[in-house]
C-alpha cells in the first residue's frame, strides 16, 4: 500500500467506531485514484479494516457504483425491475445498447460510456428510470434518451461516484 493510500485509510478508519465501516469510503477513494477498484485496492482495504480479501470483494460486488474494471466517464444504469419492465424498460435497454454499441457491463471503445442494467432505482412511479453518474432520469423513452445523450456529449460528466 502506498504511503498516501495508507494515510488516507487511517484517516477514514479514525472516523468510525469500527474499522470495517471505513471500507466503502476507502474503496471509493481508491477508485477515484485508480479509475476503478483494483485487486490491489481490495487487498489494501482488507489489510486496513481487518477482513479477508474475499469479504472485501463480496462487499465491493454488491455496490453498483464500485467498478472492478475500468468504466466509462458516463455511467448509464437502467432499472430492470418489474415496474420499469412493465413500462418499457426492456425496449429502452435494447435501444440504449444499440445506440451506444455496447452491452450490459461493457465500456465503449472510446472509454466514454459504461452500460449496466441494475436492480431497483426506487423510482417505480416514474418508470422506466435510468441513472447517469448519480443523476436520475424518469419516464425515459428512446427519444428522450437521444436528447439526454446529446446533452451528455455536449458537457463534461460529473463524477460517477465521488469519494465520500
Amino acid at each position: 500500500m502506498t504511503p498516501e493510500r495508507l494515510a488516507r485509510g487511517h484517516e477514514l478508519v479514525a472516523r468510525y467506531p469500527r474499522p470495517q465501516s471505513a471500507l466503502v469510503p476507502f474503496l471509493q477513494y481508491c477508485q477515484e485514484q485508480d479509475g476503478y477498484v483494483t485487486l490491489q485496492a481490495m487487498r489494501d482495504a482488507a489489510e486496513l479494516v481487518g477482513i479477508t480479501p474475499g469479504e472485501v470483494e463480496s462487499i465491493a460486488s454488491f455496490y453498483t457504483l464500485l467498478f472492478k474494471a475500468p468504466a466509462g466517464k458516463h455511467i448509464v444504469q437502467v432499472c430492470r425491475t418489474l415496474s420499469c419492465m412493465l413500462r418499457g424498460a426492456e425496449d429502452l435497454q435494447a435501444y440504449i445498447k444499440r445506440r451506444l454499441g455496447i452491452g450490459h457491463l461493457e465500456t465503449s471503445a472510446d472509454g466514454q460510456y459504461y452500460y449496466e442494467e441494475v436492480e431497483c432505482l426506487a423510482a417505480c412511479d416514474r418508470a422506466p428510470c435510468l441513472q447517469h453518474n448519480l443523476e436520475y432520469h424518469y419516464d425515459v423513452t428512446p427519444a428522450s434518451f437521444d436528447k439526454l445523450l446529446d446533452s451528455w456529449q455536449a458537457s463534461a460528466p460529473a463524477p460517477a461516484m465521488p469519494a465520500e
